[in-house]
């Protein structure tokens, strides 16, 4: 298992779990589902020690907000590079998406709204709309 291992900073998995609470936030996934992936990312980030060294020890589970099936993703994301959860999740939600969360007063449920009712998927996008009214 060690040596087919990704090394992956905490900061960097802890963004990962971040943008799937973001995108799924954005898809209206219920709330409760979005703050398990914001608590577990935040865990993640606090976290005081090496995140690779939890996964080889199995300790996983004991990172507050980590449950089995978010300690599985980690596993898999540390175990091969990449998470299929996320990727399923990017075919169905534009992770340009994500963008636009970072303009001022956009929320998710706007972006959502951009997105389903006016086909607004990126920045560019988006400011062409505001620009014509």
């Amino acid at each position: 298992m060690e040596s087919s291992t990704v090394r992956m900073s905490n900061e960097q998995v802890a963004g990962v779990f971040e943008r799937i609470a973001d995108l799924l936030e954005i898809k209206g996934e219920i709330i409760f589902k979005t703050l398990a992936y914001r608590r577990a990312a935040e865990s993640l980030r606090n976290l005081p020690e090496d995140i690779n060294k939890v996964y080889q020890e199995g300790r996983l589970n004991e990172i507050p907000g980590v449950g089995k099936a978010i300690a599985e993703k980690i596993g898999e994301l540390l175990s091969s590079g990449k998470l299929e959860f996320l990727v399923k999740l990017e075919q169905e939600v534009p992770p340009t998406l994500v963008d636009l969360l970072q303009v001022p007063d956009v929320g998710p449920k706007k972006v959502n709204l951009f997105w389903k009712q006016a086909g607004i998927t990126d920045l560019p996008q988006l400011e062409a709309a505001a620009r014509a009214g």
